[in-house]
């Protein structure tokens, strides 16, 4: 009886998710609707306009650039995940070794823990509005006082405690709330149209017309900025791998299909309705001072939503943080456990490793600067992480082919893959020292990073293993 319920509530971090634990597409769906429909849109919808982006532009570039993510999902993360059923961790540990393995997971579950904390202030701003909460403004970097500091500490604990429980938890909680904030989205929209006075298709295509100059302090985005930041600002999820750890659930590859979703709910739609409110506050006189100051007008989610829908949007914002930071503290504690000692029966143990994720993930949310530059640091997380899972999927597709021993680390007792770190570290070196003196948009380099390093490591791989091989 006791093997039993250890069987129903165990992650399986450190072997195949067996059939009894497979789940259906339904499962995920939810999942990736609530996650991607999150309190961040509210600030991600903004910067197309801020960004001086054209209607076509913005319409057909979200189309095109979501679509690539949800074929990157379905073909290479879901293809992956359903073929061997491991977690990321596990998985690279049969290929890197303990020791390396051991350095990605911390940076990962860092920058994850980071990640969700964003998504505790988004939440937090929401919260604050009953208590005439100080808002945090796009340049404030620490607590702005005791009010914010109580919230975001209650909202911390709310988060970690369903992280904790395990991926069935978190996804009934997403399952539950995403239709609520995908509601609350869709209204917010239509409230910001009618608060824009659009009355027919070409009222709504010129509010953002042939585009214009970007606002002091961004950047001018073009069809192939939306095209490329909209495929890779997941890219430490699907070409990176990350999501390996959610779809060795998946009963097949075809769930992969559901983070359709998410993109096309949460990052088209969601992104669009987000701007639409920004382009109605722009137009007010509060608006009207920061931008005669050449300042970006600053808004926090929770106001936002709040003037447009009233209590509901409030609802809204918080849910969609909450569905955000749930499974991004999850992947994190599964990052942490997979370097911190099993217990005395030999298991990982994943629930402290998700409670210490869910705190630093707290303690991060109390700096507003993580949500406020949260499109530069989604864009360096995805450059980062996202050429490791390069090694998993080239070792997938063409390791035999190319003769290599595959989970080469595993099979030879080795702790530290010396190919893996060397094609993580020079493509990414390289294409870094691109972005910075060239000032070339670090996003259009995560896909030549996530190439090369795969490449790499094939050709790298050849050069050890032969050189094992031939050893006396």
């Amino acid at each position: 009886m006791e093997d039993e319920k250890q069987l129903q509530t165990a992650e399986f971090e450190r072997e195949p998710v067996p059939a009894s634990h497979w789940k259906s597409w339904k499962s995920f769906l939810g999942m990736y609707a609530g996650e991607h429909a999150a309190g961040t849109e509210f600030v991600i919808g903004p910067l197309f306009l801020t960004a001086g982006v054209s209607a076509f532009d913005l319409i057909m570039g979200l189309l095109l650039g979501n679509l690539l993510a949800v074929l990157s999902w379905r073909f290479l993360t879901a293809e992956i995940a359903t073929k061997h059923r491991l977690t990321l961790y596990f998985q690279l540990e049969k290929i890197c070794g303990r020791n390396l393995v051991t350095l990605y997971n911390l940076a990962n579950g860092v920058l994850f823990c980071f990640l969700a904390g964003s998504m505790i202030t988004v939440s937090a701003t929401a919260v604050g509005i009953p208590f005439n909460m100080q808002m945090p403004k796009l340049t404030d970097t620490m607590p702005n006082g005791p009010t914010w500091v109580v919230i975001v500490l209650a909202l911390g604990a709310m988060f970690t405690f369903i992280a904790a429980k395990g991926f069935k938890t978190v996804s009934r909680a997403a399952n539950f709330m995403s239709p609520i904030i995908v509601l609350g989205f869709l209204l917010a929209g239509i409230v910001a149209l009618r608060q824009l006075g659009v009355g027919s298709f070409s009222d709504f295509w010129n509010i953002w017309g042939e585009g214009g100059e970007p606002y002091p302090g961004q950047i001018k985005y073009t069809f192939w900025h939306v095209v490329i930041w909209s495929w890779f600002c997941n890219a430490a999820m699907h070409i990176g791998m990350s999501d390996l750890t959610v779809f060795r659930f998946a009963k097949n590859a075809n769930a992969g299909w559901t983070t359709a979703a998410g993109m096309y709910v949460g990052h088209y739609m969601a992104w669009i309705a987000a701007a639409l409110l920004y382009a109605a506050y722009i137009r007010t006189p509060e608006a009207a001072t920061f931008i005669a100051e050449d300042h970006a007008p600053p808004v926090a989610p929770g106001p936002l939503a709040n003037n447009a829908i009233g209590v509901f949007g409030v609802l809204t914002v918080i849910l969609a943080g909450w569905t955000t930071a749930n499974p991004t503290i999850y992947r994190s504690g599964l990052a942490f456990q997979a370097i911190m000692p099993l217990t005395s029966s030999g298991k990982a143990n994943t629930f402290w490793a998700t409670v210490i994720a869910g705190t630093m993930a707290t303690v991060a949310g109390l700096f507003p600067a993580f949500a406020m530059k949260l499109l530069d640091f989604v864009a360096v997380y995805g450059f980062i992480l996202a050429p490791v899972g390069a090694v998993i999927v080239f070792e997938h597709f063409f390791a035999e082919k190319l003769g290599l021993v595959k989970n080469y680390a595993e099979k030879t007792g080795s702790h530290f893959n010396m190919a893996v770190l060397l094609a993580w570290a020079l493509s990414g070196g390289l294409f870094y020292f691109i972005s910075k003196s060239q000032d070339v948009f670090l996003s259009f380099l995560t896909l030549p990073a996530w190439m090369g390093c795969g490449v790499l490591y094939l050709g790298l791989s050849k050069f050890y293993q032969k050189r094992a091989l031939t050893k006396p």
